[in-house]
């Protein structure tokens, strides 16, 4: 039943388990992949001679890998040997020994090499070496003639197999083993004293080779014993060892191996064998004694089982003992294996390789199989000891990189690839994927993605409905959106968008939440007579759309169809094997739901005796007579009557006791037993006046307590326990404060509780200060160095004794201020508002405390467009850790800052590294300030425009379009006339500032020519005469004439002019209006401010308020003012006035606006231009 009930849940923990999965899964059968090896065998592979040698390797890849051997360190030519093939696909060598060929031909040194375009993987060196079972060599064997009571060892001395072989000993059948006669781990029989009926003419040692599954056995030994009958008496004698020899021996053994330790005595009576470790105590859980306790064997060993081991052998004349000194060495293992690593171009990672061992291994990197040092170079990578930095990668960085931790005890290799990928988010969850769960349970729906850079996720309800953001939703790494708790106002369809700068991609799915199922009636008690029948209801309701299944249980037995009707239970002809309780389950696909009742079969008069007795069912009377007895120091005995259980079974009893002594009125828990049980032993604390009550429990619930028992005080004794959650740490730069929380009343076993305070300073030969306080939680040392370690202990300690030697803890005195700043600090300024800073780390003992972290202050210095300074806010960044290197966000594109860095512990900032200055580049500008259009005529319209807030930049000129007329304009000045305009016509303007980076955000406004009835004809009329090609005119060709001469002229002046340092006159205005923050644009009355030539690239004036977007689009037309030329490109004077002029051609119509009006072009606007 349990499993039923628990079905759901287990479903849920899943799922939940699940989600912690590794985010990146390359399945996909397009994406490229270095090859990775899959399976190989083992390092040490020792192979049957009788049969075909198969060397495993495979791998994964794609394109797949081809596989390459060597042996012995060199090519392995496998065409030019007939025996040796290669399985299809695959890189597993298979040696045809069974055809003639020997296996020791082919001992050696293999190792495995996959490879494609990406890179190559290579496997472990495999050492092949086939099997031995020698036969013993052939020895004469004299009978062994020993007399009662002596020892004896019988040599088996094995041939040396490969592996070694399994040592066993035998007469005409298995020979037992006792204390006196045993097997040593060297294969001897060893007989710490001989009896008569050791007397045998067959002791055979056998070598049972399980590779080959072959056994060896050594010639017959004979043991003839001499009885004391017939000669002297028996001599008891004191134990002496027969191995180890000696007083001392050492043993090496390996992290992870199993330790085996033997000691075997000689000694008459037989000695007993026992083992202590010297300083210590033999670990729990992994100590085993083994042959009669004489070899101690402990699993799993680590550096901390080193050590001293002293086997004692005792028996009544005496003991002897010895000592074994055991080194826990360790080949390399894993503290962080390198990692497969995905990275699109230009992003950067690292692999790490950590590893430990005694002695401490050594790190080797190779790159495909090559060692890096000679391995072709790689800009983007860098070598820092067991770390690779990949900077900036590209898709040629795609390699497999691979790590060697060696040391004389072994080595470990391991494959990482990094894979270089720019790859479009792709969604691996089926599309419109129907999930369905039960209303207050949580709703777990998958968004499985890949892509390189890794694609951002998230979430919309409906299809265009907002993002989904809040403590409502769980959002998983691996892009599952989890609704803890789902109700039916979440049921509907969900979208994941899965987008990077390569593109981006969605997927539906549906949610449906459906009704919980519910039992609405469930079985009752019942108490039915014998031969009788009786009918278990279990009334459900559950959702329509689900089909339930209704199970029915007896004692957690499931029952058969057979008295199942609809879904009650229906048992006729009722016996007493009836009796017991039935549970009725509800299974859907989603949930499940259970109810139990009991049935009791009665004989008849007990039936209607307990039908006229039987109450309504209540909680339980509370239980009475309470007795206190078999009162001792650390246990009583307590028993008591049970109350009436009021037609409920009593299923428990629960004890409480009272302390008067420390917490007077205050009830704690004790302990809780079964409802059959009416006793029990209580285990007690010294030092305290207990009294006890017992409350009863049934399916009812709890009654009241019973009423309480008398008095016990236990005797005092020294307290069992010491305080817990030691500390130490220094409040000020030369104390040490130690906390500690005290013990409880009735953990004081005793009046006078105090404590004994110890500390020293750690790594230094000095002794333990103590000192003895009060009852109190804190103790201040004075006088201490500025952080350094110390080891600290608290002992509990009353008028009766001290506690148990207290566990010590490390501590460290008070910090103070760092003294060192960070150095080498140098910016990387990645883009407009971005910049990388890096500087070295603080030698740790200039920190003086624990390292905290790092503090980045860094500000503004001036915007380079505006020359201007203002209040410095200074902003502060805290990177944590170990960090040498951080990132600076929202700076402001074109401007000056400066920054410094501190080292923060404890205790607080150190001094700041040197100012750091860096500047960054132009970003795109604010929208113009305004844009007003004034003095509307019947074909004109004056606009005035303020410039950007925000320039970020030098700003290089302004864009104006219009529609109707879907016209382009570039220009330089703070107004503009525009003529030629069709009256009564409504015009859309859109106008932006532009840097060298780009256009800023537009600014929209609209605007209307006038009507002037009276001369609409005279209008008409001059609109039909602007259809003149103007290009044959002769007033026109005379204007450019003019205009030409013009520019001539101001080329000359401006020639000589700059030739002579002289300024223009755009520069003095500059120079009047130095700071545009002092003196601003005057909106109120129309002026703007100045504007420089835009071939100096000076910053224009400007004067505003920041943006709270700093965000800008370019717009999607970039048209200028030359595109309406005649292969004639505008040009500027030195002051910003316009020279030349365009044609009507038309432009693309901008991104905004969807008019579609077909006025012609104003062919003379240029001429309002001044």
């Amino acid at each position: 039943m349990q499993f039923f009930l628990c079905l759901q849940k287990c479903l849920d923990s899943a799922l939940k388990i699940l989600l912690k999965s590794s985010l990146f899964v390359v399945f996909h059968n397009e994406v490229s992949q270095p090859p990775t090896i899959t399976q190989q065998s083992p390092k040490d592979y020792i192979v049957d001679p009788r049969e075909n040698i198969v060397i495993q390797c495979e791998a994964k890849g794609k394109p797949p890998p081809s596989f390459s051997w060597t042996r012995n360190g060199t090519h392995f030519d496998i065409d030019k040997d007939a025996q040796v093939t290669m399985k299809p696909n695959s890189g597993t060598l298979v040696i045809n020994i069974m055809n003639g060929g020997k296996a020791e031909a082919y001992e050696g040194v293999y190792q495995c090499t996959a490879r494609n375009e990406r890179g190559a993987a290579i496997s472990n060196n495999i050492v092949v070496r086939p099997s031995r079972s020698p036969l013993w060599t052939k020895e004469k064997l004299e009978p062994n003639h020993v007399r009662e009571g002596d020892s004896l060892v019988l040599h088996c001395r094995p041939p040396v197999g490969l592996p070694p072989p399994i040592i066993f000993w035998m007469d005409n059948g298995e020979l037992p083993q006792s204390e006196r006669v045993s097997q040593g781990l060297n294969g001897d029989l060893y007989f710490s004293n001989v009896q008569p009926e050791d007397t045998r003419e067959d002791y055979i040692c056998y070598a049972r080779f399980n590779h080959t599954q072959t056994i060896q056995q050594k010639q017959p030994i004979s043991v003839k014993v001499f009885s004391s009958r017939y000669s002297k008496p028996v001599t008891e004698r004191q134990p002496v060892l027969l191995t180890p020899t000696g007083s001392t021996s050492t043993k090496v053994e390996l992290r992870g191996n199993v330790l085996l330790l033997e000691c075997i005595a000689a000694g008459l009576p037989t000695p007993v064998i026992r083992w202590i470790k010297e300083g210590g105590e033999l670990p729990a859980n992994r100590t085993f004694f083994e042959n009669f306790k004489k070899t101690l064997k402990i699993i799993d060993v680590s550096e901390a089982d080193s050590g001293n081991y002293k086997c004692i052998a005792r028996n009544a004349l005496g003991s002897v003992h010895h000592v074994i000194s055991v080194t826990v060495k360790a080949a390399p293992y894993w503290i962080t294996a390198p990692r497969n690593l995905v990275l699109s171009p230009g992003e950067d990672g690292t692999l790490i390789c950590r590893a430990n061992g005694n002695p401490k291994p050594s790190i080797s990197w190779l790159a495909n199989g090559v060692p890096i040092a000679i391995a072709p170079e790689d800009p983007s990578r860098k070598v820092d000891g067991d770390t690779i930095i990949f900077s900036h990668v590209q898709e040629r960085s795609s390699a497999v990189y691979q790590c060697n931790a060696s040391n004389e005890y072994g080595y470990l290799l391991a494959n990482a690839f990094v894979n270089v990928l720019a790859e479009p988010p792709r969604i691996l969850t089926p599309a419109n994927k129907l999930y369905q769960v039960i209303a207050d349970s949580p709703a777990l729906l998958d968004c499985a993605y890949f892509g390189s850079p890794k694609p951002e996720i998230e979430w919309f309800k409906g299809v265009k409905g907002s993002i989904l953001r809040g403590n409502e939703y769980v959002f998983h790494d691996n892009g599952t959106l989890e609704i803890p708790v789902a109700q039916k106002n979440n049921a509907g369809t969900y979208t994941c968008v899965a987008r990077n700068k390569l593109g981006k991609i969605q997927n539906e799915v549906q949610l449906e939440i459906k009704d919980p199922t519910m039992i609405i009636k469930q079985p009752e008690y019942k108490v039915i007579q014998r031969y009788g029948q009786v009918s278990f209801e279990c009334i459900i309701k559950h959702d329509s759309t689900l089909l339930p299944t209704v199970t029915w249980l007896k004692d957690n037995d499931e029952l058969n169809e057979e008295k199942k009707k609809d879904d009650n239970l229906t048992i006729m002809n009722v016996t007493d094997k009836d009796d017991g309780t039935y549970t009725c389950i509800v299974n859907t696909t989603l949930d499940s739901v259970s109810a139990s009742a009991v049935l009791t079969v009665v004989g008849k008069n007990a039936l209607k005796l307990l039908l006229l007795k039987m109450p309504p069912k209540s909680r339980p009377n509370p239980p009475f007579d309470l007795e206190l007895t078999g009162q001792l120091e650390r246990s009583i005995d307590l028993s008591w009557l049970p109350g009436d259980e009021n037609n409920s079974p009593i299923t428990s009893f629960v004890i409480e006791f009272e302390d008067a002594l420390h917490e007077p009125g205050v009830w704690r828990y004790q302990t809780e037993v079964p409802g059959s049980q009416t006793t029990a032993q209580l285990k007690l604390s010294p030092y305290v006046n207990y009294s006890f009550r017992v409350i009863a429990v049934n399916r009812i619930g709890r009654s009241q307590p019973s009423e309480p028992s008398e008095q016990y005080l236990t005797k005092s004794a020294s307290p069992d326990e010491n305080p817990a959650n030691v500390q130490g740490i220094g409040s000020e730069p030369d104390n040490l404060v130690i906390t500690w929380e005290p013990l409880k009343g009735f953990q004081s076993n005793g009046p006078g509780l105090q404590y004994k305070v110890s500390w020293r300073q750690k790594d230094v030969d000095d002794e333990w200060t103590s000192v003895i306080v009060a009852n109190v939680s804190k103790y201040i040392v004075s006088g201490t160095p500025t952080f350094v370690p110390y080891e600290v202990k608290v002992q509990a300690l009353n008028d009766l004794g001290y506690a148990p030697e207290p566990s010590e803890v490390i501590g460290h005195s008070g910090e103070d201020l760092p003294m060192v700043a960070p150095g080498n600090v140098q910016v990387h300024v990645i883009n407009s508002t971005l910049a990388k800073v890096h500087w070295d780390p603080v030698p740790l003992k200039s920190v003086r405390g624990h390292l905290q972290g790092y503090k980045v202050y860094y500000w503004k210095v001036q915007s380079l467009s505006r020359r201007s300074r203002r209040h410095v806010e200074k902003k502060i960044l805290t990177f944590r850790g170990n960090k040498t290197f951080g990132m600076l966000p929202g700076l402001e594109p074109y401007s000056s800052y400066k920054l410094n860095v501190r080292v923060v512990n404890g205790k607080g900032e150190g001094p700041a590294s040197p100012d750091k200055v860096f500047k960054t580049p132009e970003g795109v500008p604010s929208s113009p300030s305004f844009l007003k259009i004034t003095n509307p005529t019947l074909d004109s319209l004056t606009l005035e425009w303020g410039s950007p807030t925000h320039p970020n930049g030098v700003l290089t000129s302004y864009t104006l379009k219009f529609q109707p007329s879907k016209l382009n304009i570039n220009i330089f000045w703070g107004s503009l006339i525009l003529k030629n305009l069709n009256y009564s016509t409504r015009y859309k303007f859109y106008f932006n500032a532009q840097t060298s980076v780009g256009s800023g955000s537009q600014i929209t406004e609209e605007a209307v020519t006038i009507m002037d009835e009276g001369k609409i004809c005279m209008y008409k009329e001059t609109m039909a005469s602007r259809q003149v090609d103007i290009a044959t005119q002769g007033w026109f060709i005379g204007l450019m004439c003019a205009v030409a001469l013009l520019i001539l002229i101001l080329l000359i002046v401006c020639f000589i002019r700059r030739n002579k340092g002289g300024k223009y006159p755009v520069k003095e205005k500059e120079d009047a209006h130095a700071d545009p923050e002092i003196q601003p644009m005057k909106e109120d009355d129309g002026t703007f401010g100045e504007y420089s030539d835009a071939e100096d690239h000076k910053p224009l004036k400007k004067g505003s308020r920041t943006p709270s977007d700093r965000t800008v689009k370019k717009e999607d037309s970039d048209d200028s003012l030359v595109d309406y030329g005649e292969g004639v490109n505008g040009q500027f004077n030195e002051d910003g006035s316009f020279i030349g002029q365009y044609s009507g051609k038309k432009e693309k119509e901008p991104a905004e606006g969807n008019e579609s009006s077909e006025a012609p072009s104003p062919v003379n606007a240029m001429n309002s231009f001044v």
